[in-house]
């Protein structure tokens, strides 16, 4: 299910939004461009990695590196390759946030970001500038939280503002319940209600979580489920308090 446009009216430009789309674009296309670097690895050889796959490791949320846990040191991400290789790390706390503006590919940004702009554009001018950033922040910290309950040992960076964006899904769950998502399903453009196309989002996610229990982080094809469940669980839980209330919003 591909999201087009919902029925939400907004009254001011989401300028928080556009900019946090435009920065995850702008920090994908470093990821691009970034030179190849020759990582050794943890059995004394040394393998050339693309820049992007370093960016990263050295960038990506590791949560074996929360409690100095790595099997075979803090400097080591399991790239799932011959052998976990060892990278510079920036520190851990920053990582929480570094990695939620980080991609895998395309089709990760583009997915990520088409979510933000449907959901996002309508939950911030509800909040105000202000409250949104900050919920969806912290809407990531607990995605990633909860990925880390999840699999503290893993030495797999975490990656995406899947997470955040998340967060963003329950809140306007909460927020826009009778709204109509214009919805791609197969080809055919589908007007679903907000309720059923974010239970069915959120269902998936569950089922894809409970597919990965006991397995490393990064089963399930990559991605991060219980990222996912964490983010939106906050969203459920936080919104409110975040909300000023219909019409009384402040801005910036």
């Amino acid at each position: 299910m591909i999201p087009l446009h919902d029925t939400v009216p907004t009254r001011h430009r989401p300028v928080v939004t556009l900019a946090l789309i435009a920065i995850n674009v702008a920090v994908f296309l470093v990821e691009l461009a970034a030179p190849q670097q020759h990582l050794p690895t943890t059995r004394g050889q040394v393998f050339a990695v693309d820049g992007q796959s370093a960016i990263t490791a050295e960038y990506g949320f590791v949560p074996c590196e929360l409690r100095s846990s790595c099997p075979l040191g803090d400097d080591t991400v399991d790239f799932g390759a011959n052998a976990p290789f060892r990278v510079h790390h920036v520190p851990v706390v920053a990582t929480v946030f570094t990695s939620m503006f980080l991609h895998a590919g395309w089709a990760h940004l583009g997915f990520n970001m088409l979510f933000l702009w449907v959901f996002g554009s309508k939950v911030e001018d509800r909040l105000g500038r202000s409250r949104f950033l900050a919920f969806y922040l912290l809407g990531g910290v607990a995605a990633l939280g909860l990925q880390w309950v999840a699999d503290p040992g893993s030495a797999v960076a975490t990656i995406g503002a899947s997470g955040a964006i998340a967060a963003v899904l329950a809140g306007y769950l909460l927020l826009y319940p009778r709204a109509l998502i214009l919805t791609l399903v197969g080809w055919i453009p589908i007007p679903l209600p907000a309720m059923v196309f974010l239970l069915i989002w959120i269902l998936l996610q569950l089922a894809g979580a409970a597919g990965t229990i006991g397995q490393a982080a990064g089963g399930g094809g990559g991605v991060a489920y219980m990222a996912h469940v964490g983010g939106f669980a906050f969203g459920l839980l936080a919104i409110r308090r975040f909300d000023p209330g219909p019409g009384r919003t402040s801005y910036p």
